[in-house]
């Protein structure tokens, strides 16, 4: 009897678990357009970050935006660093830009990490995208993607007094710092795309297509995955043979 009431109720199990996998393929379908999300193997060493539409910041973007949270991404960088199984990160970027502050902490802390990094802009790294893009131990842009460097903006209320002025002087004088460390682009030449008119309509600053940036010296190299993920790689073995000639 014990045996006969383990099946029924294995049976009875049976449809709960199919309707469970049929809910989770529905929401598969409706979030990503698929009914199976690749996964990154588990003797992966490369993590995979990606910073896509707008990077929020300590103000909530209305939900139609597609957002990357400061929030969320912090402490993903922080796991990463902590985390013995994951040796290097590629960064992906196709972002219009967001919250100077938070974009500058991202980029911070990429910059600071102890290994191996590489970035690819995809499609578009604009505006504080730029310093992100910059942080990593290695660049790429695709050929086709683009970067747009601006001066520092704000939206809303403005107070018009001379120190509103210094304090929009003093935060764009960070990200120029940060940008001109962490690449190969000169001050004078990042300044001249920032403040260039009559590249962007209505607008001041440069729109940087794949090859430009290359050539500026902003970011390192034109190329997509595969070449990003080669390289990260080649750095990860080279930091092996480091470590066993010590």
């Amino acid at each position: 009897m014990t045996n006969h009431a383990n099946y029924i109720q294995s049976q009875n199990e049976e449809p709960e678990k199919q309707e469970g996998k049929e809910a989770s393929i529905v929401e598969k379908i409706q979030q990503l357009g698929q009914t199976s999300v690749p996964q990154m193997g588990n003797d992966s060493k490369i993590h995979c970050l990606t910073i896509v539409g707008q990077i929020e910041g300590h103000i909530q973007l209305p939900p139609q935006n597609k957002t990357t949270k400061y929030e969320h991404v912090i402490p993903q960088i922080v796991a990463i660093e902590q985390n013995p199984k994951i040796e290097g990160l590629l960064v992906i970027l196709n972002t219009v830009g967001g919250d100077v502050e938070a974009g500058l902490a991202i980029a911070e802390m990429l910059s600071s990490l102890s290994k191996p990094t590489v970035s690819i802009v995809l499609g578009g790294g604009h505006s504080i995208g730029v310093p992100i893009a910059v942080s990593c131990d290695h660049s790429y842009i695709a050929e086709t993607a683009t970067m747009t460097i601006h001066p520092v903006r704000l939206t809303g209320l403005v107070i018009g007094v001379p120190q509103t002025f210094e304090y929009l002087d003093k935060m764009q004088e960070r990200v120029i710092n940060f940008v001109t460390k962490n690449s190969n682009i000169t001050e004078e030449k990042f300044k001249e795309l920032m403040l260039s008119k009559g590249n962007l309509t209505r607008d001041i600053g440069t729109n940087v297509v794949g090859k430009d940036a290359v050539e500026y010296g902003l970011i390192d190299e034109v190329g997509g995955v595969g070449q990003a993920i080669q390289k990260l790689n080649s750095m990860l073995e080279n930091k092996d043979e480091e470590k066993m000639l010590q």
